[in-house]
């Protein structure tokens, strides 16, 4: 996993919700902050599966999402993007609002922003960064 790319938290539990902060197509285990190549569609595939490893380790999974948004600097890598999301989500899909922005972190794409319902998820911390 890659470092948040800012002061906050990557993840954070309220309740019976887990709420992840806006993923973007960073490079796992890269030495600095390195978004995947390939245009929005592979930086979208990358932050959903960076979501799911922080999913993972506030103790839920993707199938426990029920809200998402998702953040795009060019409206016409909807349909790309759409692909991707219908190859991590299983039926029935989050809700999901998709939001045309002007800019998104580091130059990215695409931004995720996930809710996950988790009442029997482990009730760990929120990671102190």
């Amino acid at each position: 996993m890659s470092a948040p790319v800012g002061p906050y938290s990557p993840w954070r539990r309220a309740g019976d919700w887990v709420i992840l902060s806006g993923q973007i197509g960073l490079v796992a285990g890269a030495p600095a902050a390195t978004l995947i190549e390939g245009g929005a569609a592979a930086q979208l595939r990358q932050a959903l599966t960076n979501a799911t490893a922080l999913l993972e380790e506030a103790g839920t999974s993707l199938e426990a999402v029920v809200k998402s948004t998702l953040y795009l600097v060019d409206m016409s890598d909807f349909a790309a993007c759409n692909e991707v999301w219908m190859e991590t989500f299983s039926p029935p899909r989050p809700t999901r609002s998709a939001v045309a922005v002007a800019q998104l972190p580091l130059g990215a794409l695409t931004e995720a922003e996930l809710w996950a319902y988790a009442p029997s998820a482990k009730s760990l911390p929120t990671p102190n960064l």
